[in-house]
Formats: C-alpha cells, sequence, structure tokens
C-alpha cells in the first residue's frame, strides 16, 4: 500500500505532465485571480499541483518525498487516516490566500507549484527534528533550524524585493500553517521543539 507521501507524488507529476502536453488544461488549473474572483474557486487546490518546469516540479516533489514521509505519522490519525493528506492540500490554499487578496484585481497574476504545502511540511518537520540537517541542493549539510531562519529571512526580503517569478508568500505562509497546525493538532510537539533545541547533541 503506497502512503499517502508517495500519493501525492505521483499525482502531482501526472497532472503536471498533463499541463505541459495541453496549454488549456495549464491555464485552466493555474492559479489566476481574476479567474477565482469569477467562481473558480478550485484553483486555489489545483494550482498546487501543476508546476513550470521540470526543475521546479522535481525540487518540491524530492522535498516532499524526503519529509513528507517523516511527519506523515504525525497526520494519518486524523480524519479516518487521511489528516496528512488534508492538511497538505490545506496548507497550499493557506499559503495563496495573502496572494490572492493582494493580487486579486491584477490581471497579470499568475501563481503555481507545490511551494506552499511542501513548506508547511519542511516546517513541521523542523518542530520535530531541528538539529537535522538538511542538505541544501542535496549536497550542503544545513541544521534545519538554521535552515529555517535563513528561509523566512530571505522570503520576506525577497517578497518585499519583488521581480522575481517565484512566490515568496506563499512560502512564507505555507511555513507557518505548517507550524501552526502541527502544534494546535499535537501541542506535546512544542515542549518536544524546545526541547530538542537546547539539547543539540541530545
Amino acid at each position: 500500500m503506497l502512503n499517502h507521501t508517495t500519493l501525492i507524488i505521483i499525482i502531482t507529476v501526472i497532472i503536471s505532465l498533463a499541463a505541459w502536453q495541453n496549454k488549456t488544461l495549464f491555464n485552466r488549473l493555474i492559479f489566476y485571480p481574476p479567474a477565482v474572483s469569477r467562481g473558480q474557486w478550485d484553483r486555489f487546490v489545483t494550482h498546487g499541483f501543476i508546476h513550470a518546469d521540470s526543475m521546479h516540479l522535481l525540487f518540491n516533489m524530492f522535498t516532499l518525498y524526503f519529509f513528507g514521509r517523516v511527519i506523515e505519522g504525525l497526520y494519518r490519525p486524523f480524519v479516518f487516516g487521511y489528516g496528512f493528506v488534508l492538511f497538505y492540500v490545506f496548507a497550499i490554499v493557506v499559503a495563496m490566500i495573502p496572494s490572492y487578496i493582494k493580487n486579486k484585481d491584477n490581471a497579470s497574476y499568475l501563481s503555481l507549484g507545490a511551494s506552499g504545502g511542501v513548506s508547511a511540511v519542511l516546517f513541521a518537520f523542523i518542530l520535530i527534528a531541528p538539529w537535522e540537517s538538511i542538505y541544501l541542493f542535496a549536497i550542503v549539510p544545513i541544521p534545519a533550524i538554521v535552515f529555517a531562519i535563513a528561509y523566512v529571512a530571505y522570503s520576506i526580503y525577497a517578497n518585499k524585493r519583488g521581480g522575481s517569478n517565484i512566490n515568496h508568500l506563499a512560502h512564507l505562509w505555507g511555513g507557518a500553517f505548517g507550524v501552526v497546525a502541527t502544534i494546535v493538532l499535537r501541542p506535546q510537539i512544542l515542549p518536544h521543539f524546545f526541547g530538542a533545541l537546547l539539547n543539540p547533541f541530545g
């Protein structure tokens, strides 16, 4: 039986590949604020299952595979065993809400990719293992908590600077959702996090 992380990856890869072959499908799934305002609210979810190119898809799915399997056990007991799936989908939706509010009248704004959900998964993992090594570009090991601080700082900076095709705002809100949802559903994770943080060699 496939775990839910692998199932999400398979579905995302299939939909991304299909969208690359079908421009009409691609345009229907991408997050486009004027279309959302006209009632196509499903775009809050569908944009998270398509990607700009193969590297975009590979990076997000590699990250999801590595960290999703670790935290899936935290959420699986909820909602008849589908807690992790709902956590991931809600993260994609919540991560996009600030961008929608900011750009709802912007006819040139587009956004796509699983980064909101992946950021939620990554930050939930950091609560569990703050000193675990995260490999930047799959090569450079960085303690998870250090990566989190640098990631947030860079995302805030890049979002304020603008001029990028990357939705840094979704990264921030996805990560925030991952932290808050994990603490709400598993309150014991907070003392665990601080205990682990204060005992890096424990």
